[in-house]
């Protein structure tokens, strides 16, 4: 089984992404979290296959949580999730070395 983590500040949003991700037979949403913080810490005291990242959270932002995952934790691969469509943000997020970004308005079959 592949763990996920997913970290949004929109609780109808991590459960939409947890519906859509159980659909998969070898992914499972092993933990939430609703801020930046939330996330480090759950990445520090777990084991993680992917995170799934909303850019914008309040707090600690997306962006600057990733930098310090990649940080701390180079192999864990972030997929970061944002209703920006614009490729500034998705050229930012990849040079901080997101796996990959997708929009939010995108097909649920891109996600898994």
């Amino acid at each position: 089984m592949i763990k996920i983590l997913v970290a949004d500040d929109h609780a109808v949003v991590r459960e939409g992404l947890k519906r859509i991700i159980a659909e998969t037979a070898d992914l499972v949403v092993a933990g939430e979290a609703s801020n930046g913080q939330e996330v480090l810490e759950k990445v520090q005291n777990g084991h993680w296959d992917v995170v799934l990242l909303d850019i914008s959270m309040p707090g600690r932002g997306g962006l600057d949580v990733l930098r310090q995952l990649k940080g701390e934790k180079p192999k864990l691969p972030v997929l970061v999730l944002s209703m920006h469509s614009e490729d500034q943000y998705a050229v930012r997020v990849l040079k901080a070395g997101a796996a990959g970004y997708l929009t939010k308005d995108s097909a649920p079959e891109q996600l898994v």
